[in-house]
């Protein structure tokens, strides 16, 4: 025996189990007679783990084990009927013809069949009939959720809600037993309440009957598995669910609670935190009952509760006062995982609410020593975010000491917030880029240097003190710098940052070993870099410096190092040149260019003229670097939570959403003559409550000849389609526009994707910028789904709803956003058209809401930070935008003031290349 426990330690359990060939040669062992029940078990077991594995039957090799399996049906062995039922069940999705075997199953689902048959057997058929069978089964399913055994209530209803995405209306109708289930008083589960596993107390015989007890248990399983379904069936119908929260919670205390399970209670604070974020209207109520569950006699109940009342939009201090002070406990447990909760929690809130934090401190300093480095990392990210500055030196010698105890991942949260602390305390910069630079030199994987880079990259960037000193510290790390990608961003920075520098040939030795040492890609970039040196120094000897180093790369072996060393030598002679491949601070938006390249060589009639480049959007360089390495703000810490990760993709840009319809309206034939779209608007125009059955959207299209209203329209009834949808659209006045048609939605089913209905206009006039207001009508004809068919009624009646009304305005739908140099285009456009005009904005009550106003009004491009006032009374903004239609470039000078009382006045001064550009500013600001 220990001869052979050793040699499968050595060899490993995969040279056992990970043999299909061989299983299925032994699966004769099925067609003995008698049945060794030993060996059935065992072949069963080596099936089930290589599926669990990931391996794959074929469809005949599953067939044969399938029916081979279920030969087994008739043996009294109770253990091997369990393998039994969970080997056909994981069989079942590949074999064919499995519905045979439904009436074996069928046996054991019977009232008066072996209790530790039922629910094995239930799990089994929910894999195995179709969905059209469900309303045959559904008496067994019925009694079986109300079931005074748990095994049995839990399986039936965990298997209910993986039957019901096939058979919705079926399972709908078994909410009246589900409800029982979930106020059932007397509940429990064997063996310590895991419902979905074997319920045998075995005798010493082996025999699988003899010394068999149910182990009764208060965990209230049943009731997890019960609130589950219930709001999967509910979970259109708010109000439903909101009453259910109601009435399950208990009222303020949750003393009243029918609920004794604590898994369940947590689900039900979940959904409740759900329905908050939906509807604010109810957050009052909720958040008595959350209040109540903090006083609840399970941790992971308090828990739950606190973090919901944590992540609540718009909390006050006042509101988290009960549940931070929950959290303070859990500080002090001394089980690490209501610590590790609490301290992530915290860590998060901290950003919000720094002050509300700041109390837990002293407990949090207590963590910086704790033998679980999570908690430790959580605790003193916390403190960095809510210390003062009297404290950074200390909390900074703190971290340098676990720094090499910890993961990568939490390396990063630490990092981040440091980097977030260098933009608060400036002043204690030394110290924390001193931090910084360390940890670059220690051992560490890309998203670990990244962050540190980062990091660095924004002291510099915001903290003119530490510049050179970073720049110094980034030329030592890519000396040695494994990564490709972030030498490209450094060699980048230093071609930026380096030329106005006090001594920029420092920088220069850095940059040309790296043409020397480095990959294609890295000396290309150094090539780049040396070029800007070039171009932006002052004394002509380091000119000539760079031309020699950049003559030196034209022998190299990568044609893209040699072509950009070519080129660079000819814009150090040009100074044009220089101007447009250098010192231009703008560049294309890529995703627009690449929209309007598509457009142009897919329409016949324009790719008879030259390219028109004018109404391409431009943005700023570091904006294009920064879109394509960090799509996170700077303020944004990676706190892992349940609603937002460092996963999580960045949402898309504007000219990715402007791409993005014009590939959905190039696919309409209807409009297929209307040339390329000059402008779509990037957000949605919302037409609906959020809580309303049909949730309608508007999306406007500015064509050279035309407007196109496209209605993203959503049908929440579960048991209703809608048939010829539309929308009707009434201009409040004369707008100047003449309605064309209307692209119906033939069937609308109930779906979470919208469908589409377009409504198309001719500009009367399209030289001029229409502006109107529309009412909107959704009409459709209603009709009902037959339950038992699925499908819809013959007959339906028409009905229709009343829409928010929809502007088309003067600056948000036809100016587009576009970065520019203001003082030279400022200048340059001075003998263009010009106007000044003084508004009173006195609803505004501070600059920060005046300049976001209108923004958002004019929908143009805020340049150089201006859009964050440094003032509280006195502040000037600089807008940037291209008119659609061949408009030309519009810049836009606000000048404000603020006083309490008379709120903010604003002088409003306007260049543009037309006329017509400049009267449509003023006709949006002044309307």
């Amino acid at each position: 025996m220990a001869y052979a426990s050793k040699k499968e330690e050595e060899s490993g359990l995969s040279s056992y189990y990970n043999n299909k060939t061989t299983i299925i040669q032994e699966a004769r062992v099925f067609n003995d007679s008698p049945i060794s029940p030993r060996k059935c078990r065992a072949l069963l077991t080596r099936i089930v783990y290589l599926l669990y594995v990931g391996e794959t039957f074929g469809t005949q090799e599953a067939t044969t084990l399938f029916f081979g399996t279920t030969k087994l049906f008739q043996h009294k062995d109770s253990a091997l009927r369990q393998m039994v039922y969970l080997a056909i069940k994981e069989l079942a999705t590949t074999a064919e013809d499995v519905i045979m075997v439904t009436s074996s199953i069928m046996k054991d689902m019977q009232p008066n069949s072996e209790v530790i048959y039922r629910p094995n057997a239930i799990r089994a058929l929910c894999r195995i009939i179709d969905p059209s069978m469900a309303q045959g089964v559904e008496r067994f399913f019925k009694a079986a959720i109300v079931d005074r055994t748990p095994s049995i209530s839990s399986a039936a209803l965990v298997s209910s809600y993986h039957l019901f995405p096939q058979a919705k209306d079926v399972v709908r109708r078994w909410v009246n037993e589900v409800q029982e289930a979930v106020n059932a008083k007397t509940s429990g589960s064997f063996f310590g309440g895991a419902s979905s596993g074997s319920y045998l107390n075995f005798g010493s015989s082996g025999n699988s009957n003899s010394g068999y007890q149910p182990i009764p248990s208060s965990s209230y399983i049943t009731q997890y598995h019960a609130l589950g379904l219930l709001y999967l069936i509910r979970q259109q119908d708010r109000m439903a669910v909101t009453k259910m929260i109601q009435q399950l919670g208990g009222g303020k205390s949750g003393a009243g609670t029918t609920l004794k399970n604590a898994m369940a209670l947590c689900m039900l604070i979940r959904y409740a935190a759900k329905v908050m974020e939906e509807d604010p209207n109810v957050q009052r109520q909720m958040v008595d009952l959350l209040e109540g569950w903090l006083r609840h006699k399970s941790d992971m109940v308090n828990f739950e509760a606190a973090r919901a009342i944590c992540e609540m939009k718009n909390v006050g201090p006042a509101q988290l006062t009960k549940s931070i002070a929950v959290l303070q406990l859990f500080l002090s447990s001394p089980k690490s995982v209501l610590k590790f909760a609490a301290t992530r929690t915290l860590a998060s809130l901290a950003l919000s609410h720094p002050a509300s934090v700041a109390t837990c401190n002293v407990d949090l300093e207590s963590l910086i020593t704790d033998s679980n480095r999570s908690v430790a990392t959580y605790a003193i990210t916390t403190l960095l975010k809510t210390g003062n500055e009297a404290s950074v030196d200390r909390l900074m010698k703190q971290i340098t000491g676990f720094m090499s105890e910890i993961s990568d991942e939490f390396k990063v949260i630490i990092v981040d917030a440091i980097r977030s602390l260098c933009l608060k305390f400036p002043l204690k910069h030394a110290s924390m880029l001193a931090f910084l630079s360390g940890v670059l030199r220690d051992e560490g994987g890309y998203d670990f240097k990244r962050a540190v880079v980062e990091a660095i990259f924004d002291m510099i960037k915001f903290i003119g003190e530490c510049k050179e000193q970073a720049l110094s510290h980034l030329c030592e790390f890519i000396e040695d710098c494994e990564f490709t990608k972030l030498s490209v961003r450094i060699l980048h920075l230093l071609g930026a940052e380096g030329p106005k520098a006090p001594q920029p040939t420092k920088y220069i030795r850095f940059i040309y070993n790296r043409v020397v040492l480095e990959n294609a890609t890295v000396r290309a970039a150094a090539v780049s870099s040396l070029a800007k040196f070039g171009v932006n120094a002052v004394d002509a000897g380091l000119r000539r410096s760079i031309g020699v180093l950049l003559n030196r790369c034209l022998d190299d072996v990568d044609d893209e190092v040699r072509d950009r060393a070519a080129m660079f030598l000819r814009v150090l002679k040009e100074a044009t040149l220089a101007d447009a491949y250098i010192k231009e601070e703008s560049v294309f938006s890529l995703a627009a260019l690449e929209s309007k390249l598509v457009a142009y060589v897919n329409d016949p009639d324009a790719i008879q003229t030259p390219f028109d480049a004018t109404s391409i959007p431009k943005i700023s360089r570091a904006q294009l670097a920064a879109d394509a390495t960090r799509p996170s703000t700077l303020d944004t810490i990676a706190v892992p939570s349940a609603k937002k990760t460092s996963a999580s993709p960045p949402p898309p840009t504007a000219a990715e959403t402007q791409s993005a319809y014009l590939q959905q309206l190039s696919e309409v034939p209807e409009l297929a003559s209307y040339g390329p779209v000059l402008n779509s608007s990037t957000k949605p125009v919302q037409l609906t409550e959020t809580e309303t059955e049909y949730q309608v959207t508007c999306v406007k299209h500015i064509f050279k000849e035309h407007v196109v209203f496209q209605f993203n329209v959503s049908n929440t009834l579960p048991d209703t389609v809608l048939e010829q949808v539309s929308v009707i659209m009434q201009p409040q006045t004369d707008s100047g526009l003449t309605e064309d048609f209307i692209i119906p939605v033939p069937s609308l089913a109930s779906s979470t994707s919208p469908s589409i209905v377009y409504v198309s206009f001719t500009r009367d006039t399209p030289e001029e910028y229409t502006t109107a207001s529309f009412q909107c009508i959704l009409k459709f004809i209603s009709k009902e789904l037959d339950p038992s068919t699925g499908e819809p009624e013959e007959e339906g009646y028409e009905d229709e709803y009343q829409l928010e009304e929809v502007e088309l305005s003067a600056g948000g739908d036809y100016i587009i956003p576009s970065y520019s140099t203001f003082s030279a285009e400022w200048d340059r456009l001075r003998s263009g058209a010009t106007a000044t005009e003084t508004f009173s904005l006195g609803s505004m009550d501070s600059l920060k809401a005046a300049c976001d106003s209108i923004i958002e009004v004019l929908n143009m491009e805020a340049l150089g930070g201006t859009e964050t006032p440094s003032s509280s009374s006195v502040h000037t903004m600089q807008l940037s935008g291209l008119v659609t239609g061949g408009g030309g470039k519009v810049l836009v000078r606000c000048r404000m003031t603020f006083a309490k009382g008379t709120g903010v006045t604003l002088e409003l001064g306007v260049r543009a290349e037309k006329e017509n550009a400049c009267n449509l500013v003023l006709a949006a600001v002044g309307g």
